[in-house]
């Protein structure tokens, strides 16, 4: 195999073709003439002490014992209305994704942050608790003013209405949907046993409105208002493994909770935008899954993995697979969407045109859409060394040069497209960000040994690489318009790659495959300049995009950029921080937990 320097200390290190990729400031980037400003105005706060994985929490904050501990990571749901942000949070949704998503729930404890997965107290005190979701936490709810600056926690309104309320907060593993209507902000997650708990409160008023259970779904992350009526997507089952619903709310302050099923998907409903009088959704994949364990499979396993995926033998698209869906027309029969289009959703894009692997196609998540000059822009998600699980699972490596060859070949960084015109003869599908080649794992290769090919994707990049020149950028997580632009944020996962690489080739039975045993296998080393979540801006849809911040906005521990809310040409943004035991604000470092920032622009 030829001399591979991935995941480097460039802008890119992980895909040989990219290698000599140029910084992110240059690889497809304009310098733009707008700049900002930012504000930080709400943070967490330490809410635990910790004084080891397994141990009983000493009292606190502040923490006689142990050291302090920030659980609340996420700003997961956000909400304009009257005036003021409506958000609600997820705790340590790092551990929570490595522990349901990677299937590696092992207690881990660095510097930055600890997963205690089965040894948490909380598993400990109820032994019924999933052990991959020990270190959950009941999310909490906050209403910030923005005429006063002030912030009301609004958490207490839920826990002490009744019995019921404050079980079902105490269930949701966090509030990942927010949305608003008529009068009523709703904010919504998924919970333990596969459902959905949703919380209403009055958006005049303030007050509480009552929760609910819903007991048929398994997860949510968006709401939308078109044309005067909210809608919803949704999974069903574990990380939406049995498909997905549209749901659109048919319910008023007295009654919050009632909502009919107006399309039904084979696979759950991601994000969700209003363009060409149509709404478009993104989905993931409901199917795939994996753990890094090698020899878990053998060809049996492969056989029947790629079974899942629909690909024995060459078939067409499996709309299971990740993709964008669009809706009937609103405007067609009655106003909006009714249970008359359950099943008149049409497919109009699916990962698997783009991304040659079947299998890493299988693990592609599609993330934030938005309508944008005429265009509808769309990207893709890679939860973090889970299409490599997926590789190494159907494919487990021989030795740590094929390990490594593993690492290298099935990471995947953020795609982002547009198109125009779907369902016509006219329709047109570009790739902005991206790849012309992508490799593939050809199993037939080498008298059955296997090897990566370089492989056509079928597109050609407009503007620059794949995760816009930085591999480690794997989320495209929010989009917004505002101030007449398009922004994207993203989660970049450079921070958390220092730890989970070696971890990763570790899991697979080969240490050294990340650490380097030879002039062949280079240590993967990971430049600190790459640290933090990155914002990007497209000032239009003839330009390239703009590298607004790459830093996490003032805090390298803000690994994304995970909810945008707009005001005018004002930007509120909600970031996702995980960094649960940095929490010491003299040591040099930044400081853990969510942030709620303002971004405004000073120049044009």
């Amino acid at each position: 195999m030829s001399r591979w320097r991935l995941f480097s200390a460039v802008a890119l290190g992980v895909l040989p073709v990219l290698a000599a990729l140029p910084s992110p400031a240059t690889a497809g980037l304009l310098p733009g003439p707008t700049t900002f400003k930012h504000e930080l105005l709400a943070k967490a706060v330490p809410d635990e002490c910790f004084a080891g994985v397994g141990q009983p929490y000493p009292a606190g904050p502040p923490c006689e014992q142990g050291q302090a501990k920030v659980n609340q990571a996420y700003v997961w749901s956000l909400a304009k209305a009257e005036n003021r942000l409506w958000f609600g949070t997820g705790a340590n949704v790092n551990c929570i994704v490595t522990g349901s998503t990677l299937s590696r729930p092992v207690p881990r404890q660095n510097d930055d942050y600890v997963c205690e997965f089965a040894d948490s107290q909380i598993v400990k005190q109820n032994p019924t608790m999933p052990t991959n979701v020990g270190d959950h936490r009941q999310p909490r709810v906050y209403l910030y003013d923005l005429a006063s600056g002030v912030q009301t926690e609004k958490t207490s309104v839920i826990t002490s209405a009744s019995a019921d309320d404050a079980s079902r907060l105490k269930r949701t593993l966090g509030l990942r949907a927010g949305g608003t209507h008529q009068g009523v902000v709703l904010l919504a997650g998924p919970a333990l046993g596969q459902t959905v708990n949703m919380f209403a409160f009055d958006t005049v008023t303030g007050d509480y409105l009552g929760s609910a259970n819903f007991a048929k779904y398994g997860n949510i992350r968006h709401f939308l208002v078109a044309d005067d009526a909210l809608y919803a997507g949704v999974g069903v089952g574990a990380n939406g493994r049995d498909g997905g619903y549209m749901l659109r709310w048919a319910g008023d302050r007295t009654d919050p909770f009632k909502f009919i099923e107006v399309g039904q998907l084979p696979a759950q409903v991601a994000d969700l935008t209003v363009h060409d009088g149509r709404i478009f959704v993104s989905t993931w994949s409901a199917v795939g899954a994996g753990s890094l364990a090698a020899g878990s499979s053998g060809r049996a396993g492969v056989r029947s993995l790629l079974g899942r995926i629909g690909v024995l033998p060459a078939a067409e698209v499996n709309p299971a697979i990740a993709g964008v869906w669009m809706s009937p027309r609103l405007s067609d029969g009655d106003p909006g969407l009714t249970p008359a289009d359950l099943g008149s959703w049409q497919q109009v894009w699916s990962a698997q045109t783009y991304e040659p692997d079947p299998i890493i196609a299988s693990s592609y998540g599609l993330g934030a859409l938005y309508s944008f000059e005429g265009y509808l822009y769309w990207g893709t998600m890679h939860v973090p060394m889970k299409s490599t699980s997926m590789v190494a699972e159907a494919y487990p490596p021989a030795d740590e040069v094929t390990a490594r060859a593993t690492l290298e070949n099935s990471q995947r960084a953020v795609s982002i497209f547009r198109g125009k015109r779907f369902g016509t003869a006219l329709e047109n599908i570009e790739l902005l960000y991206g790849e012309a080649r992508l490799p593939a794992y050809d199993a037939a290769a080498n008298d059955g040994a296997g090897a990566w090919k370089w492989t056509s994707t079928g597109y050609r990049p407009r503007y620059g690489h794949i995760g816009f020149g930085n591999i480690y950028t794997n989320y495209t997580w929010t989009m917004e318009v505002s101030g007449g632009r398009l922004f994207v944020g993203t989660m970049d996962w450079s921070y958390l790659a220092k730890d989970l690489l070696p971890q990763a080739a570790q899991a697979m039975g080969f240490a050294n495959a990340a650490r380097g045993l030879s002039d062949d296998l280079d240590p993967i080393t990971i430049d600190p300049a790459l640290y933090g979540g990155d914002l990007y801006m497209f000032e239009s849809s003839l330009r390239p995009a703009t590298a607004v911040d790459t830093k996490g906005m003032g805090n390298y521990l803000n690994y994304g950029f995970r909810t945008m809310v707009s005001d005018g040409s004002t930007l509120y943004l909600g970031m996702a921080n995980p960094m649960n035991l940095r929490t010491d604000p003299n040591d040099g470092v930044p400081e853990g937990g969510w942030e709620l920032i303002r971004l405004t622009p000073t120049r044009r």
